[in-house]
């Protein structure tokens, strides 16, 4: 199914591999993203009626899960980021109020970038952003992330000042680390950023961006992955699987314990 005139390269297992439209969509959406030049204006998407549907179905279900599962900084994050649950928004806007709030900027990808890419902009408070989205037939699933991930997941972490901090130091750090290193903070990444959870009243709240942009997962993960006390020596000598759920996540008591130690581990390590 892959020709040579194909941006983006899918799995046959993708849920899009044999829609020649979706894969035409996707090849435009990333052809848009690989022109653009910081300082010009991000590139709007003129989302279908399909792809609203998609956002709203989405939306339709992580909402009252996320009253149940998501941690306080994440709920005030909703607030301080407005986004409607019928339309999809576009980058450019989101970007421009996260940069009101928190001074994070985001900045359009055609896919998947290197963990250092990704990373080292996090240092100079930019976030990498898709602008696809997924497939149509499968809505509370994909196999990569997507807008839906970015915003609900990522945009709206960053309006908190404390997750958004954790984020720049990621970054900060990838910027001086060796090239060898960087798996390391991939896999803190992973496990904090991604999939952290935090203690509220003794029950595990999200703070990581793929539980709080899953349907799947944010359903599942208090009950059903094995939880432990965060440390990070545990964390970087286990590798992840990003195309199952999480068998295994790490919670801390606080966002502020979360900063601190790792504050502690990269002045040692890094």
């Amino acid at each position: 199914m892959t020709n040579s005139a194909d941006l983006v390269s899918l799995d046959r297992d993708h849920p899009g591999f044999r829609d020649e439209a979706y894969r035409r969509r996707r090849n435009s959406i990333a052809q848009a993203a690989l022109s653009f030049e910081d300082g010009n204006p991000i590139p709007a998407v003129q989302y279908t009626d399909d792809e609203h549907a998609v956002w709203a179905t989405v939306w339709d279900r992580l909402e009252p899960m996320h009253l149940h599962f998501a941690c306080r900084e994440y709920l005030a994050g909703l607030g301080d980021l407005p986004l409607a649950h019928d339309r999809i928004p576009q980058l450019a806007d989101v970007s421009a109020r996260l940069q009101q709030v928190t001074g994070y900027r985001m900045l359009p990808v055609a896919g998947l970038v290197t963990s250092q890419v990704f990373l080292g902009h996090l240092g100079r408070q930019v976030f990498l952003s898709t602008q696809y989205i997924r497939h149509n037939s499968r809505p509370l699933y994909t196999p990569e992330p997507d807008l839906i991930h970015e915003v609900i997941g990522h945009a709206v972490s960053l309006c908190n000042p404390h997750l958004a901090a954790i984020n720049t130091l990621f970054g900060q750090v990838a910027t001086r680390a060796a090239e060898a290193r960087i798996v390391e903070l991939e896999r803190l990444y992973w496990y904090t950023l991604e999939f952290g959870c935090v203690l509220e009243s003794g029950k595990p709240k999200a703070f990581g961006a793929g539980l709080l942009s899953s349907f799947g997962e944010l359903g599942r993960f208090s009950t059903e992955a094995f939880l432990r006390p965060f440390d990070a020596g545990s964390a970087i000598a286990h590798p992840y699987d990003p195309t199952d759920y999480q068998k295994m996540l790490f919670w801390v008591p606080s966002i502020a314990f979360l900063r601190e130690r790792l504050d502690r581990y990269f002045a040692d390590r890094f």
